[in-house]
């Protein structure tokens, strides 16, 4: 079931998912909206927390399964704490990241049977009525992505550092997803201008959800 002001954006490293989200979060408001605009891992103080856990580090410090359960650790927080409160109170749910990404990073290691488990155990109803999947390049993305870790002093690069091979793969995996939940699913080609994808973006938004 989905939440009918619940959108996620979903991607590989450097989709440009957070300027979009901004962007989008803008031409809401500019309709009288209100917009929580949050993010995964993260969202709330104990998500948050365990973001430091995944996103920094060395590559190996968790085996996939682990890190499947941590993410979903994370997850269990963000939607109590912030999603649902705030679709409770009308208001739109803006995501960078939800349980798609869960699927696509961890997905391939320990089996979509098990991603699915914790998705039903965790998220129950709570799915996203719309899902922006930002495409592009392999090499481009991380080369955005590197140039915006360079400008950013956190190191949240744990991903980023992992191989082509890798990224490759997670870029195949969510383009699986929106073939597979076109209802729910829609891949933008995030390799044009930052106007252009916007443009697309709020063109989807419009069609799908004010219709």
């Amino acid at each position: 079931m989905a939440r009918a002001r619940f959108i996620t954006l979903e991607g590989g490293e450097g989709a440009g998912k957070s300027t979009q989200i901004q962007r989008l979060a803008q031409k809401l408001r500019a309709r009288g909206e209100t917009v929580c605009v949050t993010r995964e891992p993260g969202g709330a103080p104990g998500a948050e927390a365990i973001r430091q856990l995944l996103v920094t580090g060395e590559t190996t410090r968790w085996s996939q399964k682990s890190e499947a359960l941590l993410h979903f650790a994370a997850r269990a927080e963000h939607l109590e704490r912030t999603i649902r409160p705030a679709l409770e109170r009308g208001e739109w749910v803006i995501s960078d990241r939800f349980v798609d990404s869960t699927m696509a990073y961890q997905g391939p290691a320990v089996g979509a049977e098990f991603v699915n488990e914790l998705k039903v155990l965790v998220v129950g109803d709570d799915m996203p009525a719309l899902t922006l999947i930002l495409d592009l390049p392999v090499e481009q993305g991380l080369a955005r992505a590197r140039s915006r870790q360079g400008q950013d002093n956190s190191a949240e690069d744990r991903y980023e550092r992992m191989g082509v091979e890798f990224h490759a793969r997670l870029r195949q995996a969510f383009l699986n997803i929106a073939k597979n939940e076109p209802e729910r699913c829609v891949v933008i080609d995030a390799s044009g201008t930052e106007e252009a994808v916007a443009a697309a973006i709020w063109k989807t938004a419009e069609s799908r959800l004010f219709g």
